[in-house]
């Protein structure tokens, strides 16, 4: 399925005479409009002054106000987006101003806008970065789903493209915005469509389309059988209760030198999960279609690097399976033998996603020998408890890689947390029946999951990423959210920065 984001481009064009739909503006409160925008003041005459002298222009950072057929402007709307005050301006503060901003001109009649938010001063940020971030913004909140409900009539348009001032490297900032914005899309996409439909063959199959679309990249998909050859058997006792088949999917590209050990990232795929036999509560139960947002994140990440031609090695593998309760599923007491020969006693079947990933580790060290790898997963509602839907988790005990992923998610305004490894919460899941058992006490939950992981990332560089609470947010009729492929391509892309 073809995804199609905002086209970036640049215009070094006096604000007075660009001619567009919409032209996008942050003014604050505080300073008068000639020393914000001068030729934003100059050229209506003082008018948005006098909005401003009246109280008329919105205070709250991403509020916003739209004026047709502005006096003294070529376009034929202004836009104009709050920012709160000038002493709270943050990287975060700067999305919602972007955020709020790419709303109205979505909820407008607009499909071209010329956006000069990047204006805005945000401390220790270049110009490059407020434009790939303002991009990023306007394109997510362009973004509305419709593929198993058609738009309406009269529904507004969508954004067709954007340009931005020509600041200094903001050709290769609109160029990374348009790859990234892509594969936040693909991540939102397979994460919001209805389990019915984005099974685990059916994510197969898109994989297989992608690395037919794009150039260079490339696909292997391991069937049950072929699974079961090689003992995976933690990863097929998940999926063993649901009529929708089991898959592991590897995709590559190969950007860097041929002597470069790739970097891998492996994604939980649950494409629907009820717990299994130790079932999930009703209530909210249809929103664990976005179980496989690990998988979908990692999806969207290979394929923003591939297009943007990245010169990297990296993989991509991406466990899939259907969690249900069924006669066949795996119980409660059942002892695993994993692929990498450790036993695990299930004590809940809902711990299914360190299961699928016991395996997907275990290969992925056998079969690509990375140089380093990170797992992402929606592993544990303890995670949410932690964080709500603010920050991922990091665990690993690499502390370089730590680093790594958390200033990525700070440049991404996708921030994430770490939480310890510390061997002393290793005996939390040891188990008289097996090696360990797949969960903790009734504490430090998602630490204990982090723990569970290691024991199948030994001898590896390996990052835990929980993004339970930053894929979506529980309980809202909200899109999945698209968390962390803007942390994730970050990082990669500061690998051959």
């Amino acid at each position: 399925m073809q995804i199609t984001t905002i086209q970036f481009s640049t215009d070094s064009s006096a604000v007075a005479t660009i001619q567009t739909d919409c032209l996008i503006v942050a003014l604050n409160t505080e300073q008068p409009i000639a020393e914000q925008l001068p030729e934003l003041a100059e050229a209506t005459q003082g008018f948005v002054q006098r909005m401003a002298d009246a109280g008329e222009l919105p205070r709250t950072a991403g509020k916003t106000v739209t004026l047709y057929h502005p006096t003294g402007l070529g376009a034929d709307r202004l836009l104009i987006t709050g920012t709160g005050k000038l002493n709270k301006m943050s990287d975060q503060v700067y999305q919602a101003i972007a955020l709020g901003a790419g709303k109205a001109l979505r909820d407008s009649q607009a499909v071209r806008a010329h956006c000069l938010i990047p204006r805005l001063e945000v401390a220790g940020r270049s110009p490059s970065w407020k434009i790939q971030q303002a991009a990023l913004a306007l394109d997510h909140s362009d973004y509305r789903y419709d593929l198993t409900k058609k738009p309406k009539d009269d529904a507004p348009p969508a954004t067709t493209s954007v340009s931005f001032e020509d600041l200094e490297g903001a050709g290769a900032a609109v160029g990374r915005a348009g790859h990234i914005a892509t594969g936040v899309r693909r991540c939102r996409m397979l994460g919001d469509l209805p389990p019915n439909i984005c099974t685990p063959v059916y994510v197969a199959e898109l994989a297989a389309d992608l690395a037919n679309d794009i150039e260079g990249l490339e696909v292997d998909v391991l069937d049950e059988d072929q699974m079961q050859a090689l003992d995976m058997n933690a990863l097929l006792a998940v999926g063993q209760g649901s009529v929708n088949p089991s898959r592991l999917v590897h995709l590559r590209w190969r950007g860097g030198s041929a002597d470069q050990k790739p970097i891998a990232m492996v994604g939980k795929g649950v494409t629907f999960d009820t717990g299994g036999i130790s079932i999930k509560p009703r209530e909210l139960m249809e929103q664990m279609k976005f179980d496989m947002c690990g998988a979908a994140s990692a999806i969207g990440t290979i394929e923003s690097i591939a297009r943007m031609g990245l010169e990297l090695n990296v993989d991509c593998v991406v466990a899939l399976v259907e969690n249900m309760p069924d006669g066949k599923s795996y119980r409660p007491g059942d002892v695993i033998t994993a692929m990498s020969g450790k036993t695990i006693e299930v004590q809940n079947t809902d711990a299914e996603g360190r299961m699928i990933l016991a395996d997907a580790l275990t290969w992925t060290a056998r079969n690509v020998e990375p140089d380093m790898m990170v797992d992402i997963a929606t592993l544990t509602g303890a995670c949410v408890v932690t964080f709500g839907h603010l920050a991922t988790a990091v665990m690993t005990q690499d502390d370089e890689l730590a680093g790594e992923l958390l200033e990525a998610g700070l440049e991404a305004a996708d921030r994430a947390w770490r939480l310890p490894l510390w061997d002393e919460y290793q005996p939390l899941i040891d188990s008289t029946f097996a090696d360990m058992r797949n969960i903790g006490g009734s504490g430090a939950g998602s630490i204990t999951a982090g723990c569970f992981l290691a024991r199948f990332a030994e001898g590896q560089r390996w990052a835990h990423l929980d993004i339970a609470g930053s894929a979506w947010r529980w309980g809202k009729p909200e899109s999945a959210s698209g968390r962390p492929v803007g942390l994730l391509s970050n990082w990669l892309i500061n690998k051959v920065a």
